[in-house]
């Protein structure tokens, strides 16, 4: 029997699409979700909310220079786009004028909704214009957020070891817990279910990078429901495959993150400058509904959306949204090739680029990719042989970009590239030479863009969340930043080559040390290191690849820690602030460091790494991976 037509019931102040599987109910013209009826439950949404606090587009904007404002995106025009027994699109638009300057952000913002015949949910997109000569304006986020019912929906999920029942919002009130070092972070000491007492609670916990974030959401066990916020393709993300978003997290909240500055700061936030015209397609994504019999496992709820993640993903684009500026697969244009690295000091031989992340993204230097944040980005996983194929590519110019697991630097075509509806171009074999200039002498880490291979103490037992013992991301458990005063009170890091591991000797983040009143300090690790021979009229390299870096600093001496001015400092880099938010990462650095030698010494050597930016204990830097290089006629003779 084939599912029943969809239908819309018009109800003066809302409309209600109904598909016979769900009804979602929005308000006219707003468009905000005031409703989904699912399963018998007349309200998947929180009742107890006002209903424009229920599900909704937001914003964050400003005029440069200007704090953000928040906004939720109302529509001031409503109309149906399409209306048949397959398909309903619904439009709520909301434009811009001068007569609304300074009260709205300058875009025209028209958000659909989409309802299918048979299809257990519905989508979402919205298209965001700027046209020539509006104002100017930042875009510090943008997103799509749902407010659940939090009697209903206390089990979050977003990955295979990253679920579990979270605490109740009425946990986060005054006298059910305790304030952290920051608003979002607090201590349950009175919650709702005793289980929880003890642990942190924090958003940011919750995390994920763009390649990762497909499907999370939530589930209800009585009856057994789940809702889930599906998003199936990256491209209208921005940062790339390695920025981090926020997932689902106490409230019950859903996010559908578009535009964030998390991990990454003001390199982030999109600046639209000097009248340009602008606009981009921001989803569609799917919210999914599915249930289990009473009696049921209501956890196989998880199971099955991973299998509805990768129907909408291989879907990928959706050939049935009405805009226009959603092209569909065959407007878009395929690229493929092959990546090989050549590093003469591991191979003379061409190495076979594996599990390379190659993508097309606007015009730009070798790893701007990773703060481009106006337009579309796209991207794909090489095979171990180095082989690579990005499909369904939106028209336009970009170039082609990668970086590859266990070498440094990034890696950008010469050649530019152009998508024309159905283009299929094969860019050949393609070789990336990463930064090299003599043998490796000792490295620290591994070149993956990440710290988590460094050493990642126990948290604090008063500041624990269960979920993260024993987990591989133990670096997400709250105040960590602690612990390294705790390891080295009175003197700071000192790793020995060739006797240290940077698993157990090298501290995951350096940040200040915290004196005994309190106050903080800056700090200077070490990393001492034997030359059993040195050219003193050659010149060595030092590469420092930075994971992460928060209003920080690293200045860089050989031999003498007292030497006013430093061989290199970076000055004040980042923003990232993936110590207090729980990464592992934000945006990558990498710098190259002429290291005379007449600096070095035969026998014992010493770099001294001083971060001294000391305000706050959240400042910092991790290291992705570090290597001293001899001159290119050094022969390295020690078994490092």
């Amino acid at each position: 029997m084939s599912a029943p037509g969809v239908r819309l019931h018009n109800q003066g102040g809302h409309v209600v699409m109904d598909n016979g599987i769900v009804q979602v109910t929005l308000s006219v013209p707003g468009g905000i979700v005031t409703g989904i009826r699912y399963n018998g439950v007349d309200n998947l949404l929180e009742v107890l909310n006002k209903e424009t606090n229920r599900g909704y587009w937001d914003l964050v904007w400003s005029a440069p220079g200007v704090k953000g404002t928040f906004d939720v995106i109302q529509g001031t025009s409503y109309k149906v786009i399409v209306y048949t027994e397959e398909q309903v699109e619904l439009s709520f638009t909301r434009t811009w004028d001068r007569s609304l300057e300074g009260k709205f952000v300058p875009l025209n913002i028209d958000k659909r909704f989409i309802l299918l015949r048979g299809s257990s949910g519905f989508y979402s997109y919205a298209i965001y214009e700027h046209m020539k000569d509006w104002p100017d304006f930042d875009l510090g986020e943008t997103r799509i957020t749902f407010k659940l019912r939090k009697e209903k929906f206390q089990y979050m999920a977003m990955a295979d070891n990253r679920q579990r029942y979270l605490p109740l919002p009425d946990d986060r009130m005054p006298g059910r817990c305790q304030a952290l070092s920051y608003p979002e972070a607090v201590l349950l000491v009175n919650p709702k279910m005793p289980d929880h007492q003890g642990e942190v609670d924090d958003k940011y916990q919750y995390s994920c990078d763009n390649k990762d974030n497909r499907v999370h959401g939530w589930i209800c066990t009585n009856p057994p429901i789940g809702f889930w916020q599906i998003t199936p393709s990256d491209e209208f993300r921005s940062g790339g495959p390695l920025k981090q978003n926020l997932t689902s997290h106490v409230g019950p909240t859903t996010l559908a993150m578009f535009i964030s500055a998390h991990y990454a700061g003001q390199d982030l936030v999109p600046k639209i400058r000097a009248g340009e015209p602008w606009k981009k397609v921001f989803g569609p994504v799917f919210i999914y509904l599915n249930a289990a019999r009473i009696g049921d496992n209501p956890f196989w709820l998880w199971e099955d959306a991973k299998r509805q993640m990768t129907t909408e993903v291989q879907s990928w684009p959706y050939s049935f949204p009405a805009s226009d500026d959603f092209q569909k697969s065959h407007e878009r244009g395929h690229v493929s090739g092959r990546l090989f690295v050549l590093d003469r000091f591991v191979s003379q031989d061409l190495i076979s680029a594996r599990y390379a992340y190659v993508g097309l993204a606007p015009p730009g230097e070798a790893g701007s990719w990773q703060r481009e944040c106006k337009d579309y980005q796209f991207w794909t996983q090489a095979d171990e042989n180095g082989h690579f194929s990005i499909r369904n590519i939106r028209t336009g110019d970009y170039n082609l970009y990668a970086w590859v697991p266990g070498f440094i630097g990034d890696y950008r075509y010469d050649a530019p590239i152009s998508i024309i509806s159905g283009s299929y171009i094969e860019v050949g074999d393609l070789v990336y030479e990463p930064p090299r200039d003599g043998p490796t002498l000792w490295e620290i880490g591994i070149p993956d863009r990440a710290a988590a291979e460094f050493f990642v103490p126990d948290p604090d037992p008063k500041y624990n969340n269960k979920l993260f013992i024993n987990h591989p991301d133990r670096f997400r458990q709250y105040g960590l930043w602690d612990r390294y005063t705790e390891l080295y009170p009175n003197e700071d890091l000192v790793y020995t080559v060739g006797i240290s591991h940077y698993s157990k000797d090298w501290f995951f983040a350096q940040i200040p040390r915290k004196k005994q009143d309190n106050s903080l300090e800056g700090t200077t690790w070490q990393v001492r290191f034997k030359l059993d021979n040195v050219d003193r009229n050659s010149t060595y390299k030092l590469r420092v690849a930075i994971a992460s870096a928060a209003l920080a600093e690293m200045q860089v001496r050989f031999n003498d820690p007292k030497s006013r001015r430093p061989l290199f400092t970076s000055g004040l880099i980042g923003r990232d602030n993936s110590v207090a938010r729980h990464g592992i990462h934000g945006l990558y650095w990498l710098y190259n460091i002429n290291v005379p030698g007449a600096q070095l010494v035969e026998g014992d050597n010493t770099l001294f790494l001083t971060q001294p930016r000391c305000q706050s204990p959240f400042q910092g830097l991790m290291y992705d991976y570090i290597r001293f290089e001899g001159p290119p006629s050094f022969c390295a003779k020690q078994n490092i």
